[in-house]
């Protein structure tokens, strides 16, 4: 949906040199620690612990708050979000979201809970937040932990809090598809001593001293390359924002009135990082699906993509779970549109005229395009 963000190459390079003059590559080294501060600093807590990528944090934060039995998760998510419970050798109990903005509904988390429920795994979808407070409330009245996935949401506000605060932990991704990248990386950012203490030696090792192992632990850290990387996205981080901010209004301004079309909107109260324009689209108004949409959007080179599809509770290692009529509602109606530095003004444009001569001309395009143009 856009080529990575690269930064100011001639600082990359500097931080990389002084590495290499250091001879620290890995372990802990001061890049790393430099970023963890910073990352720390943005999410407004005690505690940032970098990794390798954000699964791995994932991994780290169910492993180190000694979770059991089952999580409960949103369906209409990345498939790492299960994966991660299910590689752990947990279940993951699928919830459905709110059919409006796609996060997690807490009144369906609050029917999943059994016996066996030691957590829920909730998300930021795509840079807009869950709905946390609702979430803390059922967590605490239950006793359960409460972790959440915000990969899409660095930098990121909910009711002028920042995303990092909120559960027990919360977890970035720092992928080279997001707005900050460190190539690969990932971080755990938490209040809680114990926790961020527990996860930082288990991502080394389950090392707690010279020669002291003293956890079953991985080897999750993240390496100076990527974390000179992540350091120099947050020097350009008010540059990226800006142009995604400016991508998201030009894209509303340019769908404005296109039936079938809604631009699921920010809040723009909160601050957000704006790296995912997402729009629904309703077949009975556009006269048209959104999987010939997106077809039509690919022969025309902008590489939109349906975020996410199908819901996970519907993939191949999960697919004997419940229905969930919102998630799949969604699933089928959603398109993330091509945004970042890499994406013009003029390719904006571009792609809102595209898009609304599809609709005002959907009928005869309905002819001409086969049915099974969504399979592909």
């Amino acid at each position: 949906m856009g080529a990575p963000n690269i930064g100011d190459r001639e600082r990359f390079s500097a931080r990389l040199d002084a590495a290499f003059a250091r001879g620290w590559l890995s372990n802990d080294g001061p890049l790393a620690k430099e970023f963890e501060r910073r990352v720390a600093q943005a999410a407004g807590t005690r505690y940032a612990v970098a990794t390798c990528n954000a699964t791995s944090a994932l991994q780290l934060a169910i492993r180190a708050a000694d979770l059991t039995g089952e999580i409960i998760v949103p369906s209409l998510t990345f498939a790492a979000t299960a994966h991660v419970v299910s590689w752990l050798g947990l279940t993951p109990v699928f919830c459905d979201v709110d059919p409006l903005t796609g996060q997690i509904d807490p009144d369906h988390a609050r029917t999943l809970i059994g016996p066996r429920t030691s957590a829920i795994l909730a998300v930021h979808l795509w840079g807009r937040t869950a709905p946390a407070e609702r979430l803390e409330a059922v967590a605490r009245r239950h006793g359960l932990a409460l972790f959440f996935d915000a990969s899409h949401a660095f930098a990121c506000t909910r009711g002028g809090r920042p995303v990092g605060g909120f559960g027990d932990a919360e977890i970035f991704s720092f992928h080279s598809t997001k707005f900050v990248n460190a190539f690969e990386g990932g971080a755990l950012v938490t209040n809680d001593e114990s926790l961020a203490r527990r996860v930082q030696s288990i991502r080394n090792f389950g090392i707690t001293a010279e020669d002291e192992v003293s956890h079953v632990g991985i080897n999750a850290k993240m390496n100076e390359a990527s974390a000179a990387m992540g350091l120099t996205s947050l020097d350009s981080i008010d540059r990226f924002v800006a142009r995604n901010l400016d991508n998201y209004r030009r894209y509303r301004a340019g769908l404005a009135g296109v039936p079938g079309i809604r631009l699921i909107p920010f809040d723009e109260g909160e601050r957000h990082n704006y790296q995912y324009v997402v729009i629904e689209v309703d077949p009975r108004r556009a006269g048209i699906s959104r999987d010939t949409l997106r077809h039509l959007l690919h022969q025309e080179n902008v590489l939109a993509r349906r975020y996410f599809h199908p819901g996970c509770h519907r993939m191949a290692p999960y697919a004997d779970r419940p229905p969930l009529p919102a998630t799949e509602h969604l699933s089928e109606r959603v398109l993330a549109l091509p945004t970042g530095m890499s994406v013009t003004r003029t390719q904006v444009a571009k792609i809102c005229e595209i898009i609304r001569v599809v609709v005002v001309n959907s009928q005869a395009i309905a002819e001409r395009v086969p049915m099974e143009v969504g399979a592909r």
